[in-house]
């Protein structure tokens, strides 16, 4: 089935998968010793949805059928992927990695995982947080990866970061090196290179939707006259 990606709102905390709902790794000072807290994971993203906006961009596919334990939407839809982001003050883990601190400009994004077999949906989520943030008049998106052949601590949370290569396959430029967490830019601001980029995943969204509309209703969509 189709994907289609929308923002998080706040009425849609339920539909996201359990890890995600879970999961403090970036919302809790590591200091408190909290890694599992549905309750404070909602206070954090309620929060941020009320004061500075979105702050996550959700992946769902369906309809199809759900099993015990699985998060569906509306219609059958399941949330297959997320994409999570913020200013980097209300991030408390982002103060503590080794190449710290993010760029005074950016937004930190945090996560982006999607569930096995949906790999496809990484690359449209992350489409779909850069033309948010470029909206908004954001200057540049930061990101912390994590290097596949390191070894990862018990502090850690595998899960919440995002893979390097797949970071610096998608034009992130590397701005601190280290050994397992290096630190991403992706400028916003260089003009009509990166408008062409966004504009480009916008039109290829909307050629999939239609898609989904001919499958589903077995209409025959023509292009508009030009």
């Amino acid at each position: 089935m189709g994907i289609r990606l929308l923002p998080l709102d706040i009425g849609g905390f339920e539909r996201l998968p359990r890890h995600v709902r879970e999961c403090v790794f970036w919302e809790v000072d590591p200091s408190a010793g909290v890694r599992i807290s549905e309750f404070d994971k909602e206070a954090w993203t309620s929060g941020l949805l009320l004061e500075w906006g979105t702050c996550a961009q959700l992946a769902e596919n369906g309809p199809n059928v759900i099993r015990r334990g699985e998060a569906a939407s509306p219609g059958g839809r399941r949330v297959v992927g997320t994409a999570f982001y913020a200013p980097p003050l209300r991030v408390p883990r982002a103060a503590h990695f080794p190449t710290s601190p993010v760029s005074a400009d950016a937004v930190l994004l945090t996560s982006l995982r999607v569930d096995a077999g949906f790999d496809e949906a990484k690359a449209i989520l992350l489409d779909s947080v850069v033309a948010d943030l470029v909206q908004r008049g954001v200057r540049a998106v930061e990101a912390f990866g994590l290097t596949g052949s390191a070894g990862v601590d018990e502090d850690i949370c595998p899960d919440c970061l995002i893979d390097a290569q797949f970071l610096a396959d998608s034009g992130f430029e590397l701005v601190a090196p280290h050994h397992r967490f290096p630190r991403y830019r992706l400028a916003l601001d260089e003009g009509l290179g990166w408008k062409s980029a966004v504009e480009g995943a916008l039109e290829k969204l909307v050629v999939e939707a239609a898609m989904r509309i001919t499958i589903d209703t077995g209409l025959t969509l023509e292009p508009a006259p030009g």
